[in-house]
Formats: C-alpha cells, structure tokens, sequence
C-alpha cells in the first residue's frame, strides 16, 4: 500500500460525498453504501492498517494519540483534507468543526467506538463540536475535512 493508492481511494469516494450537505442523511447514506460490510469500508480500514504498519501513517504522537494528517485540501479530494487518528481508550482534544467533519470508524482492538458508534461513518454537521473518544479498544478513525477547517478549543 502507498499514499498514492489510499488518496486515490478516498478521491473515488469524495466525489460521491462532494456537494452534500454534512448532516444525518449523509451519515445514513454513508452507512448504508459504504458500511462496515462494504467493500469499500474493507479497503479503506485495510490501506490505514497497512500505512500505520508501513510507518507513514499516523507518525506523530501526541497525548497518547498517534495522528496525521496525510492529504491537504485539494481539487481531486474535492476539497476535503485527510488526517488518521490511532487512539485506544481516550480522548483527544475538544474541537469545533466550521464546515463539519466526516469520520470513518476502524475498529482494530475490541468492539471500539468513537464518540459510542461502532464500526462505520459518523457525519458531525457544521458549528458541531466534540472531544472524539475512542473507548472499549482501540480504533483507527479517518477525517475528512471540508477545505481543512478544525478549530481545537482550550
């Protein structure tokens, strides 16, 4: 696996998601096209494995949070950024999302959640905020960010 395979994978799926509104019919819809028995879901969950295990994934630490962010905003992910989190049983640092966040949930150790949800999207709409937690395990959680956007909070 390489950078350029993973960004050409979620290039393919970001121009499915651009143009649609960060709310609760997206997440339904990413779930229910891409979920956790998808193919798609598999190849994805299995490229973050391979570039965590290959070490050009996740290869800061910080807090205990093992993060990167791999793909600024650019034209072929239809402006989103890419960052991958590897965290297990924690909780990262509170932040706001200005143009909402869409987060694809890897399960690794256990029956991890991030923020309770199981394995498959999360979809936080713009203005939301959270402090993302990984508990019952450890997960790897992929961010996609409109043109980037996250503002962390004190």
């Amino acid at each position: 696996m390489t950078p350029e395979a993973l960004r050409s994978q979620i290039a393919s799926l970001a121009g499915r998601i651009a143009g649609r509104s960060l709310d609760a019919n997206l997440d339904h819809w990413l779930n229910t096209e891409f979920g956790a028995d998808s193919p798609t879901y598999r190849d994805l969950k299995a490229a973050c494995e391979a570039g965590v295990a290959e070490g050009w994934l996740c290869n800061r630490e910080g807090g205990g949070i093992r993060y990167g962010r791999i793909f600024k905003p650019s034209p072929d992910l239809h402006g989103f950024s890419v960052d991958v989190v590897d965290m297990a049983d924690i909780a990262g640092p509170h932040h706001t999302h200005p143009n909402g966040e869409i987060d694809l949930i890897m399960p690794i150790d256990g029956d991890a959640r991030f923020d309770g949800r199981p394995a498959g999207w999360l979809v936080c709409p713009p203005g939301s905020a959270h402090r993302p937690t990984v508990s019952q395990g450890r997960a790897l959680v992929l961010y996609l960010l409109p043109q980037g956007a996250i503002e962390f909070t004190r």
